[in-house]
């Protein structure tokens, strides 16, 4: 397979952004950053050690415990957030021909998904700032009584590889509006769009200090970020064994802590869906990314009446979806986002196949320089199948049969996560019925991915706590003080 190199192969090598200033990691150390359609090295950017995330917490408590940022109305904040959305739409090629090229994702999906919902996310929460207010209470005695909504203080914001940059807005932007400073660990892989925002941030007017950037490993940096004793609020978003672990470490000084971590999403298919916008949405829920989406669709349920019907469309239409090299605008399914994650896919498919399931299509890699995998379809799997039960992170889906309702919500809530959901049909009081049992924090109906700005996000069980996006991310960023007047007199 020939790839493209995309523009942004001579991308400046990185630097830390801590305290309004670009600054090399405080031994010296850096490390590669590759193109996963390639296998090459983009470029290289700063590794950061524990007296660099000292360094940036330090500059983040600075700048909220002394600087004008907390204390701006959020109005004045949202002025800023504004300017940010609008540079954010200035820069879009540059935001995108990053993502693409550190991510591998497809350059039409960079520019029209990720870049776009990014840039609204600050435009949603600038808007926002224009309402925050607390509330009066009514008592009873002789008091008075309101509630303030204050900023926590330093955020630590720890993002994953998949979405850099929608996945870093959602923490950031709420973080800010609400007077929060935010000192911000991107994936260790994928660190060039929030090295970007920093730029962008700094030139839309938030101050020295407010938002910064440390890029390294998670293992050295993000477990000192996270149980640091200066950090009030941890936000993080990833994988449930890594987020289980950053738990740990921030309770033991019982700092909050929101997560957003893995799912592994039942998309249930009943016999009276509307077929052909159905396979259209069980194809793009599984794709989408490459699969690398916590809340992609990569188990599909199907009422047994259509399920070999459907299994021969998926058989034909799969292979026929774009794949190939990102730099392409026709290209729908890029390379996975690091050798890991190729590793990681390959493995389970394996396994399942070793275990008797049935390779519809796909499952297998292509070629040797990027980390491509074929779109996968696979049937014929128990119950408690690994591929079934686990997430995969990848372009596979796997196939199995229900015949009745009951069925098909005990499936879609038999694994440990509870994140996303999907129910394809044309009657909408089973669509109200089923959904109301899905154990999930966002169910779609007769589509998939369907997201706004306005739209909470989040999971339950294994899939995390806490929510992102809409007014309700903003219960992350702010704690509630009650303050009470004694009215009586002598």
């Amino acid at each position: 397979m020939t790839i493209t190199e995309p523009p942004v192969a001579a991308f400046a090598p990185g630097r830390l952004f801590i305290g309004g200033q670009w600054r090399d990691a405080s031994d010296g150390s850096r490390q590669d950053v590759i193109n996963p359609a390639t296998g090459a090295k983009i470029t290289d950017v700063a590794r950061a050690s524990a007296a660099d995330v000292d360094a940036a917490v330090a500059a983040a408590r600075d700048a909220f415990d002394s600087g004008p940022w907390p204390r701006m109305s959020s109005r004045e904040r949202a002025r800023i957030l504004q300017r940010a959305y609008e540079l954010m739409r200035e820069h879009t090629e540059e935001l995108a021909q990053a993502e693409s090229a550190n991510v591998g994702k497809p350059i039409m999906l960079a520019r029209f998904v990720d870049v776009n919902n990014a840039a609204e996310l600050f435009e949603y929460y600038a808007a926002y700032g224009h309402h925050l207010d607390g509330a009066v209470r009514e008592t009873t005695g002789a008091t008075h009584a309101y509630v303030k909504k204050e900023p926590f203080g330093v955020v630590a914001a720890i993002t994953p590889f998949n979405f850099p940059l929608i996945l870093s807005s959602s923490k950031i932007a709420p973080a800010l509006i609400a007077g929060n400073t935010v000192v911000h660990k991107p994936a260790s892989d994928t660190p060039l769009s929030a090295l970007l925002m920093a730029g962008i941030l700094a030139e839309a007017g938030v101050p020295d200090g407010v938002y910064n950037v440390v890029t390294g490993a998670g293992g050295t940096i993000g477990d000192h970020l996270v149980s640091h004793p200066d950090v009030d609020k941890v936000a993080f978003t990833g994988s449930t064994a890594v987020g289980a672990h950053a738990a740990s470490l921030a309770a033991a000084s019982l700092t909050p802590f929101t997560a957003e971590l893995g799912g592994n999403a039942a998309n249930i298919v009943f016999a009276d869906a509307d077929l052909d916008q159905a396979i259209q949405t069980v194809i793009s829920a599984f794709v989408f990314n490459s699969g690398q989406f916590c809340m992609s669709g990569p188990r599909l349920l199907v009422e047994r009446p259509i399920h070999d019907t459907v299994l021969g469309i998926l058989r034909d239409a799969v292979p026929q979806v774009p794949f190939g090299d990102p730099t392409l605008p026709e290209t729908v399914i890029g390379p996975l986002a690091s050798a890991d994650q190729l590793e990681k896919v390959t493995g389970m498919v394996q396994r399942a196949k070793d275990a008797g399931a049935t390779v519809v299509t796909g499952g297998e890699r292509v070629g040797t320089d990027g980390f491509f995998y074929r779109p996968t379809v696979l049937a014929d799997l128990a119950a408690d199948a690994e591929a079934v039960v686990d997430e995969i992170f990848g372009p596979v889906l796997t196939v199995q049969p229900f015949d009745t309702e009951d069925e098909a919500v005990a499936l879609a809530n038999g694994t440990a996560y509870g994140l996303a959901s999907g129910i394809q049909t044309r009657d909408l009081a089973k669509a109200h019925r089923v959904a109301s049992r899905l154990q999930a924090g966002i169910t779609w109906i007769n589509g998939w991915a369907l997201m706004d700005p306005s739209v909470p996000f989040g999971g339950v069980k294994a899939s995390g706590w806490g929510r992102e996006g809409g007014p309700e991310a903003m219960e992350s960023y702010q704690r509630s003080h009650s303050i009470v007047f004694n009215l009586a007199t002598d």
